[in-house]
């Protein structure tokens, strides 16, 4: 019990450090729907981990009714989780959650597929998740990571970094900005298949001049003309004049 009064101070604590609206302890107390999901989940996770499988997860589901979060009763929580407003938050079944993280509403932390076990993200200590942002399958973001409101994060992510981007790419690591050479390390599969029909193209214009200079009998000509567009050509078309300089 007095571990929990503790939890609940500290949670209350944790409010007023982050969030500027937070007026009054009765506010907070009363008024704060993540903070009500958070101390539910304490109940039903402990229920969760004595074998009260049922109950847990019917819990669970009222305090979804109420609040509009939905943790899983099997999902660890660590202190201080700030859910600020909440409504569409989800936190699947084998979620790690450290300290002092931050998710706001939509926020996803769920899986990718139907495989059992460990099948939904590692959350490290002061991670700030964005609003509507997707975070799945097994993987770990680092510790003092920022993700953007709307990414969809499926890769690790080292601590210390900024990810944006759907895919979600790097573009912050240790205070740097991450530069790359080319767009295809975004790993964006759709610009990829673009980039790798577009080179496709570029390599059958060049066979069917070198074939139709043989055929007329004369020395191919393999120089491509103005109106010809290169891979980079259209790589820039595709991304823009800047594209080498694509961030991750």
């Amino acid at each position: 019990m007095i571990s929990f009064v503790k939890s609940v101070r500290e949670d209350i604590a944790a409010v007023f450090e982050t969030d500027p609206a937070a007026r009054s302890y009765f506010e907070v107390l009363f008024c704060y729907p993540g903070l009500h999901a958070v101390w539910t989940h304490h109940a039903t996770h402990w229920l969760w981990r004595h074998g009260f499988r049922f109950l847990a997860r019917f819990g669970s589901q009222v305090a979804r009714l109420f609040t509009g979060i939905e943790i899983h009763p099997g999902a660890e929580i660590g202190r201080r989780l700030f859910i600020d407003h909440g409504m569409a938050v989800v936190i699947g079944e084998t979620t790690i959650v450290g300290d002092d993280v931050t998710l706001y509403q939509g926020v996803t932390l769920g899986g990718t597929g139907k495989e059992k076990g460990k099948r939904h993200p590692t959350i490290g200590n002061s991670v700030v998740v964005g609003s509507g942002a997707k975070i799945l399958g097994n993987i770990t973001v680092g510790d003092n990571c920022r993700v953007g409101a709307g990414s969809v994060v499926l890769r690790n992510v080292p601590a210390n970094s900024t990810i944006v981007g759907v895919p979600g790419h790097i573009v912050l690591r240790d205070g740097k900005r991450v530069v790359i050479s080319d767009p295809k390390e975004i790993q964006d599969p759709l610009s990829e298949v673009i980039i790798k029909l577009a080179k496709e193209v570029h390599e059958l214009r060049e066979k069917f001049q070198e074939h139709s200079h043989e055929a007329l009998g004369a020395e191919p000509d393999l120089s491509i003309d103005e109106e010809t567009p290169s891979v980079h050509a259209t790589a820039q078309q595709l991304f823009g004049e800047d594209y080498l300089d694509y961030q991750i």
